[in-house]
């Protein structure tokens, strides 16, 4: 059994569609990336999922229970986790307090301040700070943190790479592989084709709330992924 099931999900916001009847599935300990253009419903998706947007239709199940439409807090606590884009950090709480935000589900793992400062040794240094005066490269090593602090069985990072400088993108990406050694499962979200296809044992490309393309990194090609990323002219004369 797949540790996430997604069924035929419609999700949106008012009046608005965003996604259509999206199939998914994620194995234990899998990193799955899914790209796709501004506007494809990559950010939806990752929100439905956490709760933090119900879903019109369809279903998602996760560890083999139904979690669709529960409340982000309850989807926390089964044990899923959401880097949002943008960090959204509290700025009147410093980088330790940010940090223990993360704990309140009281989860058991391994992830705790100690850890959290293992895997980022500058956040030691900065945890007095005001959490919002840091670089923004920091700035998402607190939101990564604050998210493992939950302790989550399944992690949602939501474009990590976004306006970060590439050797700060490297420094966050190079602390995956020990997530993942935790038991960790990741969905990312990512505009960086590249980054993505380097990272990840499986990637999903969408396309105006769809999946238009799935497969091994290894296997598709950057034709194929272009494509899929973007449509042929025969389907945008349609």
């Amino acid at each position: 059994m797949s540790l996430l099931e997604v069924h035929a999900l419609a999700a949106g916001y008012g009046d608005f569609q965003a996604l259509y009847g999206i199939d998914l599935a994620l194995d234990a300990g899998e990193v799955l990336a899914v790209i796709g253009a501004n506007g494809a419903g990559k950010t939806t998706l990752l929100r439905t999922l956490a709760g933090a947007l119900s879903l019109r239709s369809g279903g998602i199940r996760f560890d083999g229970a139904p979690i669709g439409g529960l409340p982000a807090h309850r989807v926390c606590a089964a044990g899923i986790a959401l880097v949002p884009e943008g960090r959204r950090l509290f700025p009147s709480l410093s980088v330790e307090e940010n940090l223990l935000m993360g704990a309140y589900a009281r989860r058991p793992g391994p992830w705790n301040l100690l850890a959290v400062f293992g895997l980022f040794p500058i956040l030691r240094e900065f945890r007095r700070r005001p959490a919002t005066e840091l670089s923004g490269g920091q700035q998402q090593m607190v939101a990564l943190g604050r998210a493992l602090m939950s302790n989550p069985r399944l992690l949602l990072c939501d474009e990590l790479s976004l306006g970060l400088a590439p050797v700060v993108v490297r420094d966050i990406y190079r602390a995956l592989p020990s997530v993942c050694e935790h038991g960790v499962s990741v969905i990312i979200v990512e505009q960086d084709i590249s980054q993505a296809l380097r990272v990840a044992q499986r990637v999903v490309c969408m396309r105006e709330g769809r999946v238009v393309l799935e497969g091994l990194p290894g296997r598709l090609g950057r034709e194929q992924i272009a494509q899929a990323y973007f449509g042929t002219l025969e389907e945008e004369a349609h």
